[in-house]
């Protein structure tokens, strides 16, 4: 692609609507901030620039966008420079990326040829527009006898020790869905010790199902978000659980309904993650549909959005779904 600066004829006013990262700051914003399918979003911060990954779409692996802002997005292209070799293409889901002292690596899940399961792998590069590959034989976490395992998502304490979160992909076959936890080595390439089942499907509200698990961590205490029910359907949604260390025991805070829920011109939200914006400002990240074109084949897509996340006496309180003009995250 040929880049060419601009002209001087080129407005402010220009520049902001052609949006991405040469952008101008936003006074205010209106969702969706990525108006087409974008599911499954993870952001990373890195610096000044935020990157957003999602799953397979358009005939990438992982298209990865940058903003400066949290608002304007440009496209960068597929991260994902290969899969293992024990995955095929096609099924690439839910991407989340660690940085680690030596660069960063990608969690992602991906169709296990030899089972025919969603399983999880791990691919490494130097920087975080990828392209990220994945050198290993096998997935990293393939709980074959438990369905699979899907939606992979890191995190790391304040002391250092890193954590992976997923969820066995049970309702592929008649049996229960859990989240799970266990211990990564320091580059975040290896699993240590043994995995941990933290939560189960068995609200009315989940369905049968429970999945896409992030954890947030704030005064001492652990937040342990995730989506739950059908994602093709305007029953999907967000709720949480709330533990004391990274490992649990997590004791859900959503039993009699989701903490995010279908409202007005939102329908489905989930996929959901906890980025902070230049003034360390907690914002909530989700997709969903658009009341009236849910699920594939609707010509609806769940595009990326966005709302003010607060704590009130250690509970999370979301500002949204929103759909109208609310003042912009600050910039870093």
């Amino acid at each position: 692609m040929t880049v060419r600066c601009p002209s001087p004829l080129l407005t402010g006013l220009a520049l902001l609507l052609l949006g991405g990262t040469g952008a101008a700051p936003a006074a205010t914003y209106t969702n969706p901030v990525i108006d087409e399918d974008f599911p499954d979003p993870f952001i990373l911060r890195v610096g000044k620039a935020y990157y957003a990954y999602g799953t397979n779409a358009g005939g990438l692996d992982v298209p990865v966008r940058r903003s400066s802002d949290l608002v304007h997005w440009t496209f960068v292209g597929d991260a994902l420079g290969g899969l293992g070799a024990w995955a095929s293409g096609g099924f690439t889901w839910a991407p989340e990326v660690a940085r680690t002292p030596k660069g960063y690596v990608l969690y992602y899940t991906a169709r296990h040829t030899a089972s025919g399961r969603q399983c999880i792998g791990a691919a490494f590069s130097a920087n975080p527009e990828g392209p990220f590959r994945d050198a290993s034989a096998a997935p990293l976490v393939c709980q074959l006898d438990l369905g699979g395992s899907i939606d992979a998502s890191p995190f790391t304490d304040r002391d250092g020790q890193r954590y992976l979160y997923w969820k066995n992909d049970g309702n592929c076959c008649n049996q229960p869905t859990a989240l799970w936890g266990q211990k990564l080595s320091a580059d975040g390439l290896k699993l240590v010790g043994q995995p941990k089942d933290l939560l189960y499907n068995g609200a009315l509200w989940e369905g049968n199902l429970i999945e896409a698990p992030q954890v947030y961590t704030r005064a001492n205490k652990y937040y342990l978000f995730y989506s739950a029910s059908d994602y093709n359907s305007d029953l999907y949604g967000v709720g949480y659980a709330l533990g004391m260390s990274p490992l649990g025991p997590f004791r859900k805070q959503t039993r009699d309904g989701a903490w995010l829920a279908t409202k007005g011109k939102v329908a489905g939200p989930g996929g959901q993650g906890v980025i902070t914006d230049g003034k360390g400002n907690t914002w909530l990240y989700y997709h969903a549909w658009t009341t009236g074109q849910v699920g594939y084949g609707s010509g609806g897509a769940r595009s990326l959005r966005l709302d003010p996340l607060k704590f009130v006496n250690g509970l999370p309180m979301l500002k949204g779904p929103s759909v109208t003009a609310q003042p912009a995250p600050a910039k870093p």
